[in-house]
């Protein structure tokens, strides 16, 4: 069984799940800079007292499903969303959605997609993909990272669906209930509300380690990870930062693009000229964001090692932080009309 489904590649796995399941259920509009956008996607946080792969915890996004929900309650589409205690109770509700005619979207581990080039594949559990049929003991998947849709054996799908360790999926499901009609409006109240809370989230965190706050405090970590950590293993830190930045899905530079694109696209419903000029700050960022990957590659690689060269990282780091506190400062204050 194969539902009428049209895979859609995209940047990033939640963006794209997003995009590809409103788009199944008639709802056009929604493009991946604006479901990251409406859904306030952009984000940051350092937990060292978390770890993922012996290193701390580094995130450019919200929560798994969390964009997903934004973007649909903006719009006023209701969702189905479901974990499982057990595998069997999981699998027998998805062949039920799928008879039921409903491609749905699931939380995964990445470290046993098979599809996955081997280098891409760790335990991470925030990978989000669709499915939308099966034959025989395969399912059928849309992972919008891939350029074609590809299949999973039943084994295979339980596998990823349930990977243990930090945020395990527990056989996540979710999809959005047919039948709602979206208006040009919804969207542009939702543009705004999404606005408005990613620069309140970004700015206003009362805890260090998240938002611009969050920026900051890790980039002065980071000179003195040298002398505290040793040069392995902050090496290993920095590696752990630019997996968690460029390797998963978009992470910090390519996430900070797609928001530049967000506003321009944002810009078609709220014609406010400062929506343009504060795309090029985030665009900017995202410069900064692939520049200061490169440098902690070259630290983990030990082409470089110094002090200074630590100290440089750090300081890529305090300047996006300043960037992007100017520009979500200058988003907080637009005039809307």
């Amino acid at each position: 069984m194969k539902l009428n489904f049209e895979h859609l590649q995209s940047a990033h796995c939640e963006n794209g799940v997003t995009r590809s399941l409103l788009k199944n259920i008639g709802v056009n509009g929604i493009t991946e800079p604006l479901a990251l956008g409406i859904g306030y996607g952009l984000f940051f946080v350092y937990l060292p007292f978390l770890k993922i792969n012996n290193g701390p915890v580094i995130a450019f996004r919200p929560m798994p499903g969390l964009i997903f929900n934004r973007v649909c309650k903006a719009l006023d589409i209701p969702v189905i969303r479901k974990k499982f205690s057990s595998k069997e109770k999981a699998e027998a509700f998805l062949n039920q959605c799928l008879d039921e005619g409903h491609p749905v979207g699931c939380q995964v581990g990445v470290y046993y997609l098979p599809y996955f080039p081997r280098e891409y594949r760790f335990h991470f559990n925030a990978h989000n993909l669709i499915v939308y049929g099966r034959e025989g003991d395969n399912y059928l998947v849309s992972d919008p990272v891939m350029e074609y849709t590809t299949s999973l054996s039943s084994y295979e799908l339980e596998r990823v669906r349930f990977a243990k360790g930090t945020l395990a999926p527990n056989g996540q499901i979710y999809y959005p209930k047919p039948g709602s009609i979206v208006t040009p409006d919804q969207i542009k109240q939702g543009i705004k509300h999404g606005i408005q809370k990613n620069a309140n989230i970004m700015l206003q965190s009362v805890v260090p380690i998240v938002g611009i706050k969050g920026i900051r405090y890790t980039g002065n970590r980071i000179k003195s990870w040298r002398d505290k950590l040793g040069l392995k293993k902050a090496g290993l830190y920095l590696a752990q930062l630019v997996r968690m930045q460029e390797e998963i899905g978009t992470g910090g530079g390519g996430f900070r693009y797609i928001y530049a694109a967000f506003l321009q696209e944002a810009y078609e419903y709220h014609p406010v000229d400062e929506l343009m000029e504060i795309s090029k700050l985030f665009t900017e960022s995202g410069d900064l964001w692939r520049t200061s990957a490169v440098q902690a590659a070259g630290i983990y690689k030990n082409r470089l090692g110094s002090q200074e060269d630590f100290n440089t990282m750090g300081d890529y780091l305090l300047e996006i932080a300043e960037l992007e506190r100017k520009a979500f400062t200058a988003l907080k204050n637009i005039k809307w009309q």
